[in-house]
């Protein structure tokens, strides 16, 4: 049961001290805490007032009889002193009334002795009864601090603290994680997680101070859980009213210490899971050993009607400091886990500095060979919000390898996704699927010595031609078969007049013959241009 550590006024009314004592105004401000009483005799105070005092006078200098002069008075309450305590008949002998109209607006208590009393009487016996409340409050947080840190060592300790904070101050208690996942006691305040979770995307500069949240409910301090440097979510209580009590704070960074130290073993074991299922993904990719029991426990390959993919993601740019980067490699992890899972898949994840390979497992349905449409959403997802938030807006580029059973090929589905990756780098090609490829499949499997034999067979004269006259015949001729032999088409594309292309054409006929349209050797011609800018990009990369 919470004990009352926080002294009111209404508290020293009821001390024997103050027995013959009258409030003659701001009686609604009775409730305000008081944290320690100070004798003044002057009107020039501002440096001797911290807030919250309880102040004993006699009158002198205060002018606490005047009906004009109420700065002093103003002073008082503008410093947020809880209250004042005066002696009449020393150097006042009335109260005027103006002080007490303007102690009535402001709530600020005006208590009076009527006769005389000793200020080292009052003085001895409030601060005696502050500092035991004091001691006894740090008595209570360690007792508490203690019997958090033993539930943060049993299973599901976060919900553990919140249901402990909930039995000893009968107030709810929340912690909304910067994830998806919250925890709330009691049960039924789950819904009151889904009002304050907006809150902490948008916390103002006020709020942040006050650690304050408003909802239909009611008010929430909030504290947050902090460690390795960043937030890892807010611990939530539900208070009376707006008032921030220092004890309930104290209570809460305590308890939210305890959860950091939680969150922070999850995370080392998050760290642990992640490097072995990395390590076992890169063996796979490269052909290595692996354990097949701890394979299971990344990838569900039992099935017989279980399939994957293999999507490689690579980042150009990447600038990642090496003190930062284990919790970069986590945080991306987490999110490409979490956005596959979202979309139906079976994700194992490896991280590194410059690429992201993701074993996407997944179970076909009726047999089918194409699934192309369920990675549409996560390609935009990673193309645009993944691309600005996560990788700072630096260039990315995917390819995904064709469908495969055998997760023992996995190295063959990696060689796929790195030619998808070498066709977009060299902009030779757009597409992300390795079946969608077409002949580049074939032309990447070639020796480039072969690439360079075949394109100098079919290409020689025009490329020669152009060297030495600096033409653009393979241009051209590029073009003319991209339009199906449409002059007017491929001249819009060239941007030139049709007697120029008719010109051009004249020449690519002498140099290679009148029959290159023909539909053997335009499919030759066409092969041997892919097949050049592939030699190209391997000559220059």
């Amino acid at each position: 049961m919470i004990a009352k550590f926080e002294l009111t006024i209404n508290d020293i009314l009821q001390r024997d001290i103050f027995k013959k004592a009258r409030v003659i105004a701001g009686k609604q401000g009775l409730h305000k805490h008081v944290k320690w009483t100070h004798i003044l005799e002057t009107n020039k105070f501002d440096a001797l007032i911290n807030g919250d005092e309880l102040i004993l006078t006699t009158g002198a200098g205060l002018k606490l009889d005047s009906s004009t002069e109420l700065t002093p008075m103003m002073n008082l309450i503008n410093r947020n002193v809880a209250g004042i305590c005066v002696e009449i008949g020393t150097h006042v002998n009335h109260i005027s009334n103006e002080v007490i109209q303007l102690a009535n607006a402001h709530q600020f208590p005006i208590i009076i002795f009527d006769q005389f009393v000793k200020f080292v009487d009052i003085t001895q016996d409030l601060h005696t009864l502050i500092i035991n409340k004091h001691h006894q409050m740090l008595y209570q947080l360690n007792e508490l601090s203690t019997k958090f840190n033993e539930l943060s060592l049993l299973p599901n300790g976060i919900l553990k603290i919140l249901q402990e904070m909930y039995t000893y101050l009968k107030k709810d208690a929340l912690y909304i994680t910067d994830e998806a996942r919250s925890y709330y006691y009691p049960p039924e305040t789950k819904y009151i997680e889904k009002k304050i979770r907006p809150h902490f995307s948008n916390l103002d500069d006020d709020n942040k101070k006050q650690r304050l949240i408003s909802v239909d409910e009611g008010n929430f301090a909030f504290v947050p859980v902090k460690g390795l440097g960043q937030i890892w979510g807010y611990l939530c209580l539900k208070i009376q009213d707006n008032r921030l009590d220092h004890f309930l704070f104290s209570v809460m960074d305590r308890a939210a210490l305890a959860i950091a130290q939680i969150m922070l073993r999850n995370r080392t074991i998050e760290e642990r899971k992640q490097n072995i299922e990395s390590n076992i993904v890169r063996n796979l990719l490269h052909g290595k050993d692996y354990d097949s029991d701890e394979l299971q426990t990344f990838l569900p390959f039992s099935a017989s009607n279980f399939r994957y993919r293999l999507v490689l993601i690579q980042i150009e740019q990447a600038n990642n400091e090496e003190e930062d980067w284990n919790e970069i490699k986590l945080q991306r992890s987490a999110m490409f886990r979490s956005l596959f899972k979202q979309h139906g898949f079976y994700p194992a994840v490896s991280v590194g500095k410059n690429d992201i390979a993701i074993v996407a497992s997944f179970k076909m349905k009726d047999d089918a060979d194409q699934d192309v449409d369920r990675f549409s959403p996560i390609l935009h997802m990673m193309k645009d919000t993944y691309a600005k938030n996560i990788f700072d807006s630096s260039k990315c580029i995917f390819g995904i390898s064709k469908i495969n059973k055998d997760i023992s090929a996995l190295a063959t589905s990696y060689q796929e996704a790195k030619k998808m990756l070498f066709l977009q780098r060299t902009n030779i090609s757009s597409a992300v699927f390795y079946e969608n490829i077409g002949v580049y499949r074939m032309l990447l499997d070639q020796r480039n010595e072969h690439l360079k034999s075949y394109i100098y067979d079919c290409l020689e004269p025009i490329i020669k031609y152009d060297q030495n006259t600096n033409s653009e015949l393979f241009r051209t001729l590029e073009v003319y078969l991209n339009c199906r032999g449409s002059k007017k088409e491929a001249a819009e594309q060239l941007f030139i007049v049709r007697q120029t292309l008719y010109h051009r054409l004249r020449k690519i006929e002498e140099l290679l013959g009148n029959d290159f349209m023909e539909p053997s050797n335009r499919l030759a011609l066409e092969l041997a241009i892919k097949a050049y800018y592939i030699s190209h990009a391997n000559s220059n990369g």
